[in-house]
């Protein structure tokens, strides 16, 4: 979002409706690899990873850009994240420390706009690390998924998905230091 683009109230918007469905696919997905049907489990996060762009696309597009809809976009970008980690994690397709990780960097963030919160500031601005890191996980994902077949598809996946998987959480921390240093920034300004 640039500085120059309004932040509505409106719920109702193209966009909101594209991350509530994404948000509602997160069910789906959780049971399909729960049960083994990884076909279905890669179309739906296939279908949400295009989703996820689609829905930042129409909003700046249809100057839909709204407060919930920057709530929902990121909030369904990490229970995605978070159900796939901890499926595949399940499913012994990832180690735990991968898991661990990323959900400490969440918790990381969590505190940080809390302290925000208390001090009257909003959430710093996404930064383009922050998506570039998610779009990264949201690839590994199911390429890492992928990687379990039995074949040249699973060894091509499985290094594909490592290298967007490592990519991811470096980018991702990347993004959580920067967005750290937004919230001293903020918070040390308010001091003076």
């Amino acid at each position: 979002m640039t500085s120059n683009e309004l932040v509505s109230a409106r719920v109702l918007t193209v966009p909101n409706l594209i991350s509530l469905a994404r948000l509602l696919l997160v069910p789906v997905f959780a049971v399909l690899i729960a049960t083994g049907h990884d076909g279905w489990a890669v179309a739906v996060l296939a279908v949400s990873g295009a989703s996820d762009w689609l829905d930042g696309v129409l909003a700046r597009r249809l100057h839909q850009v709204s407060r919930l809809g920057q709530l929902l976009d990121p909030a369904a970008d990490r229970l995605f994240i978070l159900v796939t980690l901890v499926g595949l994690a399940w499913r012994g397709a990832v180690p735990w420390w991968l898991l661990a990780v990323l959900v400490a960097r969440d918790v990381v963030l969590a505190v940080m706009l809390l302290v925000l919160d208390r001090a009257g500031y909003p959430p710093p601005q996404v930064h383009l690390a922050g998506k570039a890191g998610t779009f990264a996980l949201l690839y590994a994902f199911p390429l890492l998924l992928l990687a379990e077949w039995q074949s040249w598809v699973g060894q091509v996946a499985l290094v594909a998905g490592w290298a967007f998987a490592l990519w991811g959480v470096a980018l991702y921390w990347f993004s959580g230091v920067l967005y750290l240093e937004q919230a001293r920034r903020l918070l040390r300004a308010g001091e003076r």
